[in-house]
């Protein structure tokens, strides 16, 4: 059995603990080399699920959003691989995500807004898609800042 293999598949995630718990499960399981790619609408929980990865991998905070700064490398406290987070929103291509000159083989590297560059990066990762209520019939306008559910999906990508 592969890293997150009993992880993979679809889970209802129904806190913002829950997906920090979620975070800290598969922060456990990481080590150097491993990449994760997060995708999901602002406010989905990215940051509050690398929170807990954070805390599972034992690495130094706090984690924040690395929207404003690109990349931000936490440190392991407990001799591990260090986390890189990585926000690729802003980046316009795979090469530009190179020049951040990250070193994957020795770090858990987690890259948000990177499903289109992560093959230019590695030859397999961890895709893991945020969902969260976006509005519409089915969902009144004061219930989208809420702890409503979000679903997670997990799985292995790339070769």
């Amino acid at each position: 059995m592969n890293l997150l293999d009993d992880l993979a598949g679809r889970h209802e995630i129904a806190t913002a603990d829950a997906m920090e718990q979620l975070g800290h499960r598969i922060g456990e399981r990481l080590g150097a080399g491993d990449l994760l790619v997060l995708t999901g609408p602002l406010g989905a929980g990215k940051t509050t699920f690398t929170r807990g990865l954070a805390e599972g991998l034992g690495v130094r905070g706090p984690v924040q959003s690395p929207t404003f700064v690109i990349a931000r490398t936490h440190p392991s406290l407990v001799g591990g691989a260090p986390l890189v987070h990585v926000d690729a929103y802003r980046l316009g291509s795979a090469a530009e995500l190179d020049d951040l000159d990250i070193d994957f083989a020795r770090s858990v590297v987690v890259i948000e807004w990177g499903r289109p560059m992560a093959d230019a990066v590695a030859d397999s990762w961890w895709d893991i898609e945020l969902e969260r209520p976006v509005g519409g019939a089915d969902v009144a306008d004061e219930d989208l800042d809420a702890d409503a559910p979000r679903f997670v999906t997990i799985a292995r990508a790339g070769g």
